[in-house]
């Protein structure tokens, strides 16, 4: 079920929150009793809390006054159960940008225009025409470009920018994105939390585009991460923030020596973990906006999608555990295998099992403030959960041992085409909304055939990591109780 410790305020690791710094309780937790239990957060876990801190809780809102409220503040939001309402920020004053760049000097200049009046360090990775001073004669920016000789990849760019940064905040944006208004104000208010160290914005398309790809990517990028803001932390709601826009203190990244520059890809990813991992907080904030232009070459982004999926090797060799391709609750995930057996026996042992997984939960659940109906509602969010992780599973990670079953097998041929519908249906109507209003939107079987396009590409990278690195770790499923 998760974490049902009673809670205080109690004491939490780290810094005091200030006064004046607010939570707000997530629309999708349950408030029980009189605030004195809260059920959600990722992983859903029902979190106790003692009388007199539900008693602080306006509403679902929290404002921190003194030590008690600091401490329970930081726990709530420490267990994904509440999200940060800062009161104010640091200044853009106190920020540098820091442009990596190879061969995109139209990029550059169009990012510079919607950074009026900031300090910019372009670092010009090995271009074949080298940027000059000249080139941003036009610009309102403060502008200092550092070059490589020769092209040395994302991470070294960026690292070589964050070094030459006087400034306490540096925010790093790929020569492809343009950020929309506001978008700096609303990441730079979640460090007047001593504790965060990154914040991230969401990343959505370019808007005009009538490319059929370019229309899937406004909604189904795999650098937007959604709509719903959330902390950063492996295997939850949001795992891992993609570098083509963050911004993070320079102390912080500096401590852990910045980027991997020896990873081709995921150096973004080994960044966030190795900052969780040494207590930093991180944040995902969707309501600053940058646009991202992906491009519509097919090959081009079948390349990229691949790219992503070989990261994993390097990833899990450098985090154990936290590479996997899905995160199952065995006791939501057991009758749906009982299931796929196919026979009289297998049925009724699922619906045993899923009986079995609703007495467990219930006995975890075992609190005054828990109904009948709160049990239900989670046994049944977990069962949906673990179905629709299982169809995505055997469309993209395990699509190769998928294809080899449904050419041997007639059963696993219709379970593999029921998965692959499942799956693309509800991915559709999970995102068809995502996109901006000026995008157009894009059909069911369109999406679902690009969506299996996706799919293949990023398990064919996943697999070649794995032989490569000679190793199954990426391929492992993670499996919690």
């Amino acid at each position: 079920m998760g974490d049902t410790r009673q809670r205080g305020p109690v004491d939490t690791a780290g810094p005091r929150l200030p006064d004046g710094f607010a939570v707000q309780v997530d629309r999708r937790v349950r408030v029980l009793g009189a605030g004195t239990a809260l059920l959600g957060g990722s992983p859903a876990r029902l979190l106790r809390l003692q009388p007199e801190a539900g008693g602080m809780l306006d509403g679902g809102r929290l404002e921190v006054r003194d030590a008690q409220s600091a401490e329970l503040a930081r726990t709530l939001l420490d267990a994904t159960v509440a999200h940060p309402r800062p009161a104010s920020g640091p200044s853009y004053l106190d920020v540098t940008i820091v442009i990596p760049v190879c061969d995109n000097i139209a990029g550059v200049v169009r990012l510079l225009n919607t950074l009026r009046g900031m300090k910019v360090i372009v670092v010009d990775d090995g271009s074949v025409d080298p940027l000059r001073d000249s080139d941003f004669d036009a610009s309102s920016c403060d502008v200092r470009i550092l070059r490589n000789e020769r092209p040395r990849g994302r991470a070294a760019a960026r690292n070589l920018g964050l070094a030459a940064c006087q400034t306490d905040f540096v925010a790093f944006l790929d020569s492809d994105v343009t950020p929309r208004r506001g978008w700096m104000e609303a990441l730079l208010g979640h460090f007047c939390d001593p504790a965060v160290a990154l914040v991230a914005p969401r990343i959505v398309g370019m808007p005009g585009s009538e490319n059929l790809l370019a229309r899937y990517e406004a909604v189904r990028s795999s650098l937007d991460l959604g709509k719903r803001e959330a902390p950063v932390v492996a295997y939850g709601a949001v795992s891992h923030v993609p570098s083509a826009a963050i911004v993070a203190r320079v102390d912080a990244l500096r401590s852990v020596a910045g980027f991997d520059e020896s990873m081709s890809c995921g150096e973004d990813i080994d960044l966030c973990w190795r900052l969780t991992e040494v207590g930093a907080r991180l944040r995902y904030e969707p309501i600053a906006l940058v646009s991202h232009d992906y491009g519509s070459r097919p090959l081009e982004w079948m390349k990229r999608r691949a790219q992503s999926g070989l990261s994993s090797g390097p990833l899990a060799e450098r985090h154990p555990g936290k590479v996997a391709p899905v995160l199952l609750s065995a006791w939501s995930t057991l009758p749906w295998l009982l299931l796929l057996i196919g026979t009289r026996l297998g049925a009724f042992a699922a619906v045993f099992a899923a009986g079995m997984a609703g007495g467990r939960l219930a006995q975890g659940m075992r609190v005054p403030e828990a109904t009948v109906g709160d049990v239900a509602a989670v046994a049944a969010r977990g069962l949906g959960e673990a179905v629709l992780q299982l169809a995505s599973a055997i469309c993209r990670h395990y699509w190769p041992v998928a294809a080899v079953a449904a050419l041997l097998a007639p059963r696993w041929r219709h379970i593999v085409l029921l998965a692959a519908v499942v799956d693309g249906v509800a991915d559709w109507l999970a995102h068809r909304d995502a996109a901006a209003d000026e995008v157009k939107p894009i059909g069911p079987l369109a999406y679902l055939l690009i969506r299996r396009l996706d799919d293949m590409a990023y398990g064919a990278g996943l697999w070649a990591s794995a032989v490569r690195g000679r190793t199954i770790e990426p391929l492992l499923p993670q499996l919690r109780s």
